[in-house]
């Protein structure tokens, strides 16, 4: 599955929230999200639209990586 080219970081925020990450602080246009499911992991999200190719794969693999999943079955899960 390919990434979207299209996405924002608010489009983000609310996928992740799907996991269990909740937004925790926010510092300009960056947006600080926490998680404890699986133990404890924090990402931050730039709030543009859209987000940039490589920073959008950067945090997926992240995500994917605290949760045990590769970046396709993140996007598998997310996009349902």
């Amino acid at each position: 599955m390919r990434i979207p080219r299209d996405l924002s970081g608010a489009d983000l925020i609310k996928w992740l929230s799907q996991l269990g990450y909740a937004v925790t602080r926010q510092t300009g246009s960056h947006i600080r999200l926490s998680s404890q499911d699986n133990g404890e992991h924090h990402v931050t999200i730039p709030n543009h639209d859209p987000l940039r190719i490589g920073t959008l794969a950067a945090i997926l693999d992240g995500v994917a990586a605290h949760h045990g999943w590769t970046r396709e079955a993140l996007l598998q899960q997310l996009m349902r």
